[in-house]
């Protein structure tokens, strides 16, 4: 760009910088947590709502917008040309967890000491928007984009993917992309995802549930069962935190996301070593105390698994349910060049001697893009002329993000280096001078690869 064109796209993000604060702020209203058990929407009246909300504010700008009939994603369009050029992301968020953990409503958006704070501010409602306004910036420029733009909205990336296989199955593919739901400078490679159940039958007496999502190291469960009182000695003797709640006890854990289980407190894995301890048997109970623990890398059954582009194997406990059947819900970060079937079929021969059954529930193949192709020289281009920061280097991430949905696309953002991850977590937020610098990031790198 021009030092001219600088000078007018400042002007222009400066001015949509409020009307991006408002927009976001509407969409994180509307708690779009997905609901399986809705008869007449895909996957929930809200998530349709956040959807509905989005295309309403994409048409006020400008945008071309389609909405599924079936609610499964919609997509806004600009520009002229043969070539489509994607933006990804998603409107669903995952559940907050408990509510006194948060400093606000998760709802209610409200900002303080200069973040904007939120379930869905950082992932992925806040960085969407942010890189529509960056599109708008430029149109009110009146920059022509010689590549068509098409800001695709995903609805449960969160489970399973389906909004954007169906998007995939029935439109146009983008010939290259970025989604904005990581971390700048940009992603090159990310682990492969695998979501699966152990199951067995219950033979014992135990009733237990806890955990809210596959990817979400879980902040607490509570135990309502018997010998509460040898429990909590346990506890204490092992120095877990615990409370005492109406008819139980509530071990407390700390929420982080599964790509990052390391940082996390499971307090699931915690339960079941206390339980163990104080002579509760049970297939699940068993298996976490004996071969997971408390490590996230569950080097007992998968030794030292990692690689140099992507580290290490991370493995995380996100559910249990103890009740006609055994269940344990896990997440599984495979690095990039790990054999996913071999991980299988140590997971699967261990997982069998306590009684318990391998069944797949969600796989997610690595991507691995190489540092000197097209995309990711000019988004790391245009990354360090905004920041000027050109000694970070393009990074691997154990996360799944949309990039993986359509050839030659990464996560782009907007997290800059340094600042918090706070995906899943309670009291999410976004930092506002940080959205500001994402603005122009995204936009000099839409005016670049529509050129």
């Amino acid at each position: 760009m021009s030092l001219l064109l600088d000078e007018k796209l400042n002007e222009q993000l400066q001015k949509n910088h409020e009307p991006l604060i408002d927009a976001i702020k509407k969409v994180v209203r509307i708690p779009s947590i997905i609901d399986e058990d809705s008869k007449e929407f895909a996957f929930g009246e809200d998530i349709d709502k956040a959807l509905k909300e989005t295309l309403n504010i994409c048409e006020s700008l400008g945008f071309k917008t389609y909405c599924d009939p079936e609610g499964y994603y919609g997509y806004a369009e600009i520009g002229e040309g043969e070539e489509l050029v994607g933006v990804l992301g998603h409107l669903d968020v995952v559940p907050v967890g408990s509510l006194e953990e948060w400093a606000n409503d998760p709802f209610d958006p409200v900002i303080k000491d200069g973040k904007l704070y939120g379930r869905g501010t950082q992932d992925d409602k806040g960085p969407t928007l942010a890189s529509l306004y960056a599109a708008k910036s430029l149109m009110d420029m009146g920059i022509e984009f010689n590549k068509r733009l098409r800001f695709i909205f995903g609805t449960d990336e969160e489970n399973l993917w389906r909004g954007i296989a169906k998007y995939v199955e029935k439109e146009e593919k983008p010939s290259m992309g970025f989604t904005p739901d990581s971390r700048f400078p940009l992603i090159y490679a990310e682990k492969g995802l695998l979501q699966l159940h152990l199951e067995g039958e219950n033979e014992t007496s135990l009733n237990l549930k806890g955990g809210d999502a596959f990817n979400s190291v879980p902040a607490g469960i509570v135990y309502k069962d018997k010998e509460q009182e040898k429990l909590k000695s346990k506890l204490k003797e092992l120095g877990f935190e615990y409370k005492e709640v109406d008819g139980g006890i509530q071990v407390i854990g700390k929420a982080v996301h599964a790509q990052e289980a390391e940082n996390g407190i499971n307090a699931i894995s915690r339960l079941a070593i206390a339980l163990k301890g104080i002579g509760t048997d049970s297939k699940a109970i068993d298996f976490i105390a004996e071969e997971i623990k408390e490590d996230a890398f569950a080097t007992n059954i998968f030794g030292n698994c990692e690689d140099e582009d992507s580290g290490k194997l991370k493995f995380n406990i996100g559910k249990i349910n103890i009740g006609e059947k055994e269940q344990i819900s896990i997440d599984i970060r495979i690095p990039v060049t790990a054999d996913k079937e071999e991980v299988v079929a140590k997971l699967s021969k261990k997982a069998k001697l306590y009684g318990l059954e391998y069944k797949e529930y969600d796989w997610l193949k690595s991507i691995y893009i190489p540092k000197d192709h097209f995309l990711i020289k000019t988004l790391l281009d245009v990354y360090q002329d905004v920041t000027g920061d050109t000694e970070s280097e393009p990074i691997s991430s154990g996360g799944a993000t949309y990039a993986r949905a359509i050839d030659n696309c990464v996560a782009f953002g907007a997290v800059l280096p340094g600042r918090e991850k706070v995906e899943h977590k309670p009291n999410e937020y976004i930092n506002l001078e940080d959205l500001a610098v994402a603005m122009e990031i995204y936009a000099k790198a839409i005016y670049k690869i529509t050129r």
